[in-house]
């Protein structure tokens, strides 16, 4: 995971992918502080430590970009608190909004009024179901699913039963990941039963969920998390009160790959609790989504293709732009190297 120098970032052309006008001047002028905005912000949740993680990193980022941030607003996973929040922010002054709405699919009329405004939303983790965006910042959540699939299938050799703790299907990340996984399954392993748990991102449903499953399927020998955030705690409440968390080499080991990146599954790993995880960039989200409302707020334009930061901006449909940031596997083999972001808070 490459880090670029933020400055040279705001003008540097993608190699045909990007295309940027007025770079270095001419932009919006900033009010407060004196940087580009003011910009406007919400955060979704406080209850998870990727969550928590993305919020201290954000005004660290916004200082580096030279971006006025307003006070940001949380919406705490409701999305009628998101709509009253970005009225607020509207209110204020804001010149652009981040976000990061969970229910993708009730945020179309706020993003249809924002628009009138002319007010550009950048979404981050998230891409709303209908509405105008600026552009997304996400990574390939679908690439999340596959790479749990693939992880688990191998290690399994092809064969057993698999839980997973599915996010919100009510959020696109949540319909991404659980999609690409069943897909990679039926695929790849067709031998591996999935049991395919609902949780709303809700910690306490992942843990009954599995208590569930062990009565009923004392030999599950994978479970796969779609957020570490919400599920590591409780997962391993419910293996330690079993006697499960026990060697690879035990016959009695479950393998569990999760998804987040968080410093806690990190050390998970390195303590032979788990086996892997996905990592979301929660440093990249916040640098990336305040670049893009500062473009935005600049007057900037972009196009498909790869970017200098390892990434690819795709149309997903209708000129909506998502830039998809990288997501590596992180393993025992590579949990200490220090790129990652888990390590570095």
């Amino acid at each position: 995971m490459k880090r670029r120098n933020l400055t040279a970032a705001v003008c540097l052309a993608l190699a045909g992918a990007l295309t940027l006008s007025a770079c270095g001047g001419g932009g919006a002028a900033g009010t407060g502080a004196g940087g580009v905005g003011p910009i406007g912000a919400d955060h979704p949740r406080a209850d998870t430590d990727f969550w928590n993680s993305y919020i201290k990193y954000f005004p660290e980022k916004a200082k580096d970009l030279g971006v006025n941030l307003l006070n940001p607003t949380n919406s705490q996973n409701k999305v009628e608190n998101l709509v009253a929040n970005a009225q607020s922010l509207q209110s204020q002054g804001a010149k652009a909004i981040i976000m990061a709405p969970q229910d993708t699919g009730a945020i179309a009329s706020t993003l249809d009024r924002l628009e009138k405004a002319n007010i550009p939303v950048v979404t981050v983790d998230t891409r709303p179901d209908k509405g105008k965006t600026y552009m997304v910042v996400r990574a390939d959540n679908k690439a999340y699913g596959e790479k749990a699939c693939k992880f688990l299938g191998d290690k399994l050799g092809g064969k057993g039963k698999v839980v997973e703790f599915q996010g919100a299907l009510a959020s696109v990340n949540g319909r991404d990941r659980s999609e690409a996984f069943a897909a990679c399954m039926k695929q790849n392993y067709p031998g591996i039963t999935v049991f395919e748990e609902p949780t709303d991102w809700e910690g306490p449903k992942a843990s009954a969920a599995l208590q569930t499953r062990l009565n009923q399927h004392p030999d599950i020998n994978g479970i796969y998390m779609q957020a570490g955030g919400a599920f590591l705690t409780p997962t391993l409440q419910v293996l330690r009160q079993r006697n499960l968390i026990v060697p690879p080499t035990d016959p009695k080991h479950i393998f569990i790959v999760s998804n987040d990146g968080i410093p806690q599954e990190l050390e998970a790993i390195r303590k032979g609790e788990i086996d892997a995880t996905v990592s979301q960039p929660a440093d990249l989200y916040a640098q990336w989504a305040l670049f893009y409302a500062k473009a935005a707020v600049e007057g900037k334009t972009f196009q498909p293709g790869k970017t200098d930061h390892d990434s690819t901006i795709v149309d997903t449909g209708g000129g909506r732009l998502e830039d998809q940031l990288p997501a590596p596997l992180i393993t025992k083999e590579n949990v200490d190297d220090k790129a990652f972001w888990g390590n570095q808070i």
